[in-house]
């Protein structure tokens, strides 16, 4: 995949996980949290067997939206002010 490919799947996914999540990031941050989603969900996709991001496709969409989603919660996990 080239980095036009990654920077689209990234933005996509950023969206998707940040609608879901609520988290309010900027543009940039949003793009680097989907990027770095990517490489997680590849990660826990291919730990089940599965395929991970292999181009601009829906599958790829959602692997890289749930790695997002588990970088957010572990984000949260850290950024979270205690009472």
């Amino acid at each position: 995949m080239g980095i036009v490919s990654w920077l689209v799947i990234g933005l996509v996914a950023g969206i998707l996980a940040k609608l879901i999540m609520g988290d309010r990031l900027g543009w940039i941050m949003t793009i680097v949290v989907g990027i770095v989603g990517a490489f997680i969900g590849g990660f826990v996709f291919g730990l089940f067997g599965h395929s991970g991001v292999t181009g601009i496709n829906l599958t790829s969409i959602v692997v890289a939206t749930v790695g997002a989603i588990i970088l957010l919660l572990i984000l949260g996990l850290f950024t979270r002010r205690r009472v």
